[in-house]
């Protein structure tokens, strides 16, 4: 049987409040400031197979695994889950994406009525059966700001070559 219902939408405020439950339950979630996230950012772009046969050298010496205090089990592990929250960084990552497209459609969307509601206006204030709107076409006109212009770029005055 099928049904013609939708599923719930969730509002923004509810993803959020979702989005913060589940960080709580994400193992080793942490924000990094910048330069923290600089400085380790070489040893953490090891190769895998570099990182694979670390671990198999670490399993043949025992002296190894006391001076590092690992076993090569725990950085299998480690390894293990690197590899499997990858997967999850990359659904965020989607996730994101998708929500972000999802908001450039709702600003150009709302962008464009704007624009279309401005443009009538200005048509419609000519007549006088309209002169209520006169304010507010004054109030758009001088918050529009419909490109974004760069400043143009100073030309170097011409060399004149010296005689």
């Amino acid at each position: 049987m099928a049904t013609n219902e939708k599923s719930t939408m969730l509002t923004p405020e509810e993803v959020v409040a979702q989005l913060r439950a589940l960080r709580e339950q994400i193992p080793d979630y942490t924000q990094l400031p910048v330069p923290d996230a600089r400085s380790i950012r070489r040893a953490a772009a090891v190769d895998a197979a570099f990182r694979q046969a670390s671990i198999n050298t670490i399993g043949a010496s025992s002296a190894i695994q006391n001076a590092l205090a690992c076993t090569p089990e725990e950085l299998r592990q480690d390894s293990d889950l690197e590899a499997r929250w990858s997967a999850a960084e990359d659904e965020l990552l989607a996730m994101y994406k998708g929500v972000r497209a999802a908001n450039l459609v709702r600003r150009h969307r709302l962008g464009l009525k704007a624009l279309q509601a401005y443009n009538i206006s200005q048509q419609l204030v000519r007549h006088k059966d309209h002169a209520e709107l006169l304010p507010h076409v004054a109030n758009m006109k001088g918050l529009k700001k419909f490109v974004r212009r760069r400043p143009k770029a100073i030309e170097p005055p011409p060399v004149v070559p010296q005689q």
